[in-house]
């Protein structure tokens, strides 16, 4: 009996897999900067933008509200704005905030669906 609930909830479920993915650490960095900048209520634009060698290199962007078209879910807490076009390239990208040995830090994107990187448009200093 039990195995015809679980099956029926996956059933009913009809959330759509978010683009993207924070972890905690990231997640607890970006919450710190709204909080700090007094940018209470605003989310995280993730956006993929021309540029760097591959042509392709991300974006992140604290904002107040959502633009008409925009993908809006939640990622461990953090409100995410993703336009359209982002999401096509976002799917399953992994964002996470790291800190070098040299006392540098900044977000940095683990892409699945990347065929290669070069470093360039990978990570963001905050």
């Amino acid at each position: 009996m039990e195995t015809q609930t679980t099956t029926a909830e996956a059933k009913t479920s009809t959330q759509p897999p978010t683009p993207v993915r924070l972890t905690d650490k990231a997640a607890a960095m970006v919450k710190e900067t709204i909080e700090r900048e007094n940018l209470t209520g605003s989310g995280l634009r993730v956006a993929v933008v021309g540029g760097g060698c591959s042509g392709f290199q991300y974006s992140l962007d604290i904002e107040k509200e959502e633009r008409p078209g925009d993908l809006v879910f939640e990622a461990s807490g953090v409100k995410c704005f993703v336009d359209p076009m982002s999401s096509m390239y976002l799917l399953g990208v992994e964002i996470d905030y790291v800190e070098g040995q040299f006392g540098q830090s900044g977000f940095a994107f683990k892409n699945p669906n990347a065929k290669h990187t070069c470093g360039c448009g990978s990570s963001f200093s905050a």
